[in-house]
C-alpha cells in the first residue's frame, strides 16, 4: 500500500501510448475503490482500463495488442501467471503490478509465481508510518479475517518489518488498540498536509484570467 506501484504502472503504460503502441489495461472486477473502469493511483492519476472477472479473459481481449497492463494482480486467480506467459510468448509486453504479501505477511495469490517467471522485477516500497524506514508490510487496522478487503488508509497502513512484528504481537495479545490509534492519527495528519500541498500546487497551476477594461473617449 502507498508504495507507488500503480503510479509506476500508469507511468509505463502512458509512455507506451506516447510511443504509439497499442495498449490495453486490465484490473480485477472486485477493485472499484476509485473508479469502476479506470485504474487510479492513490494520488488520483488514472488511465482507462477494462475490469475482468477471470484471467482467461485476457486471451480473448488482447488481439492486435502490443502492451498489456494488469493492476492489482494479487486479486486474480492462480491461472494469471500462465496467461501472462502465453501473452509474452506471443510477443506481447506484459506489465503487472500487485502486492507481494497479504495483511498477515504471507505470499499473496499469484504474485510469487509471477515474480519467478518475470524477466524484470521492480520492487517498490512505501515508508513505514511508525519508524520512517522502508515498509514491507500492509498492516490491517480494521477487524475482519477475509483475505480480500479492499481499502486504503482507513483499512491498511504501511509498516516496516520490525513495526509489523510489534503490531501483530500486540494484536495477538489484544493490546493493539492504542498503537492503532497512534498510527491512524499520524496518517490522518500526514494526509491533511498532503492535501494542502496538492491544493496549493493546483492554485499555482490554475490559469490566470486576464481582465482588461476599455473606456470610450
Amino acid at each position: 500500500m502507498f508504495s507507488g506501484k500503480t503510479e509506476e504502472l500508469i507511468r509505463r503504460l502512458k509512455r507506451a501510448e506516447f510511443a504509439q503502441q497499442k495498449v490495453e489495461i486490465f484490473k480485477p472486477m472486485v477493485d472499484v475503490r476509485y473508479d469502476e473502469k479506470e485504474v487510479v493511483s492513490h494520488d488520483q492519476n488514472s488511465i482507462r482500463s477494462t475490469p475482468i472477472q477471470h484471467s482467461s479473459q485476457l486471451l480473448l481481449l488482447t488481439q492486435d495488442v502490443e502492451v498489456v497492463g494488469i493492476d492489482e494482480a494479487q486479486f486474480f486467480d492462480d491461472e494469471l501467471p500462465n496467461v501472462c506467459a502465453q501473452l509474452a510468448n506471443s510477443g506481447i509486453r506484459v506489465v503487472v503490478a500487485g502486492l507481494d504479501l497479504d495483511y498477515l505477511g504471507r505470499p499473496f495469490g499469484p504474485i510469487p509465481n509471477l515474480l519467478a517467471m518475470a524477466e524484470f522485477v521492480t520492487k517498490v516500497h512505501a515508508i513505514c508510518v511508525r519508524t520512517g524506514n522502508l515498509a514491507h508490510h500492509s498492516y490491517r487496522i480494521v477487524e475482519g479475517e477475509n483475505l480480500v478487503q479492499l481499502g486504503e488508509k482507513e483499512s491498511y497502513l504501511p509498516l516496516s518489518r520490525e513495526a509489523f512484528v510489534e503490531a501483530m504481537a500486540n494484536k495477538a495479545e489484544g493490546t493493539n488498540s492504542k498503537l492503532d490509534d497512534e498510527l491512524i492519527a499520524f496518517v490522518d495528519e500526514f494526509e491533511s498536509r498532503r492535501r494542502k500541498v496538492q491544493e496549493q500546487r493546483a492554485a499555482l497551476l490554475k490559469p490566470k484570467t486576464i481582465e482588461a477594461s476599455k473606456e470610450s473617449i
